[in-house]
């Protein structure tokens, strides 16, 4: 049996930076990952199947949701994902200087982030979100108006043809589109490049056991329906949606009680050049009703391939697959045990608008999916975009304080006792916190590691604000010695202007 020091499942963007996190800390390590399908990072992570913008609670108004008790908007929590998304930009930034990986345009460009609201409550809302936001150095350079001539020169198309009403808008001209499955390819075939690393497509996980150290782990070659164990001393299960099963599958205690909501996705794209060459920004909108987190409507430009295109959505639907390319139908029915099936059922009794939503955004025509576009971008018309489908977000339900919920925001990450095995169960705002998320879990599953003064400078040296708390700086020194590390990082990624 063929023994290795770490196992990563899935090639997204979680196991994609955790294997060459590791790889870089400690070169003499062994890993392998293993990918049930036929290319890299084609399930959450690929381009089309997530909206790409970097999160860094720029343009987001779902991630700033609650007023403190003077009445204003609160905006810690977008400050944290700002800073959570500036340790990623760091660690890509070292593996571009380093050259792990190159072509930084490949994965990541400038795009303008816009938050754009109509009517006057949402107007007052989206004005105490930018006075709290202007008063951080990290939101310091971004703008506000309620001007239609100004918000039309920052986006055109939110402007043309609407009806005189109340608009508001913000931007910051430093924010990014990312193509997560591009950045994950590159590190992935990084680490297999390396000594006693490898990768393995077609690989399907079937089945995880305790070992006297670690974990045998069953996996079968789809193309020859060969199988064979590989005996591993930690496992990290990056499988997105198949995440779940996986970890039902190990029977470890620590997700007893826990269930997935899959939730799938389509956006509406548009490929005419006139129109992709008028729009330059990712704009983000307030959550219609019952709408879950990523379903939000935010009208983007995106580069994908090389070439420039139009998103406008998402448009959630009902679905039981947990993955979109590797899923099943049987997934949801499957995932039900005797310990969750009563905290599935509260979910499901207590958020009967959100099983209303997704049933109503699956059946509705392809008209009502425009006049949704129009609050955004009122002349849009039909002949100029098609509906493609996007990927299956599997939202984590877990009891808190003895009451079932839906996990919206944070990402939650689910470690054994013992530290052999950890797991991601996805939610917002996920593969732009990817660095912060897989410093967590090498924090807590390899402290030996990190004791290390070498590994402690070598993190330093890779990711300069990994153990700073950049929410709270303030002194003039605090704030210049971000802004170096930060205008290194944007230049490094080819961002900085």
């Amino acid at each position: 049996m063929d023994e290795v020091d770490v196992v990563l499942i899935g090639s997204g963007v979680m196991s994609a930076n955790l294997g060459a996190l590791l790889k870089k800390l400690d070169p003499g390590m062994s890993i392998e990952l293993y990918e049930v399908t036929k290319e890299l990072s084609q399930e959450s992570s690929n381009g089309w199947n997530n909206a790409g913008t970097g999160h860094a609670g720029i343009c987001e108004v779902a991630y700033t949701p609650d007023r403190g008790e003077d009445g204003e908007i609160k905006v810690g929590k977008a400050v944290e994902i700002f800073a959570e998304f500036e340790q990623t930009k760091q660690f890509w930034a070292h593996a571009v200087r380093t050259g792990m990986i190159d072509e930084p345009s490949a994965f990541i460009n400038q795009v303008p982030h816009i938050s754009f609201v109509y009517g006057q409550e949402q107007v007052d809302f989206l004005r105490s979100r930018y006075k709290g936001m202007s008063e951080h150095p990290f939101f310091e350079t971004m703008q506000y108006s309620e001007d239609p001539d100004q918000i039309r020169k920052w986006a055109p198309l939110l402007i043309e043809g609407r009806e005189d009403q109340p608009v508001a808008a913000t931007f910051m001209e430093a924010g990014t589109d990312v193509n997560f499955g591009e950045v994950s390819r590159k590190l992935i075939h990084w680490l297999g490049g390396q000594e006693g690393c490898s990768f393995h497509v077609e690989t399907r996980v079937t089945d995880l056991n305790r070992s006297a150290d670690g974990w045998n782990v069953t996996v079968k070659n789809i193309a020859d329906g060969t199988t064979k164990v590989k005996r591993s001393k930690f496992v990290f299960i990056g499988a997105g949606g198949g995440s779940l099963p996986l970890l039902q599958k190990a029977g470890v205690d620590e997700i007893r009680g826990y269930g997935g909501f899959p939730i799938g996705g389509q956006w509406l794209i548009c490929e005419k050049p006139e129109l992709v060459k008028k729009h330059d920004a990712k704009v983000y909108g307030l959550s219609p009703g019952a709408a879950p987190t990523m379903a939000v409507p935010h009208l983007d430009s995106r580069i994908l391939e090389g070439k420039k295109a139009l998103l406008f959505g998402p448009y959630a639907a009902w679905t039981t697959k947990f993955l979109h390319r590797g899923g099943s139908f049987f997934d949801l029915p499957g995932s039900i045990k005797f310990h969750n099936w009563l905290t599935l059922l509260k979910v499901g009794i207590s958020n009967l608008p959100l099983v209303s939503y997704l049933i109503q955004q699956g059946v509705q025509s392809m008209n009502t999916r425009l006049n949704e576009l129009r609050n955004f971008y009122p002349e849009a018309k039909a002949e100029d975009w098609k509906l493609i489908d996007a990927g299956i977000r599997v939202q984590a339900i877990k009891k808190e304080d003895g009451d079932a919920g839906i996990v919206h925001f944070g990402t939650e990450v689910v470690t054994t006792e013992d530290k052999t095995v950890s797991a991601l169960l996805g939610a917002s705002p996920g593969a732009s916190v990817c660095v912060n998320i897989v410093l967590e879990v090498v924090q807590k599953c390899f402290p030996q590691l990190c004791k290390s003064e070498r590994v402690s400078a070598k993190l330093k040296e890779m990711i300069p604000t990994y153990d700073l708390d950049l929410g709270v700086i303030s002194s003039t020194d605090e704030i210049k010695q971000f802004q170096e590390w930060h205008a290194r990082a944007e230049e490094e990624l080819g961002l900085y202007k």
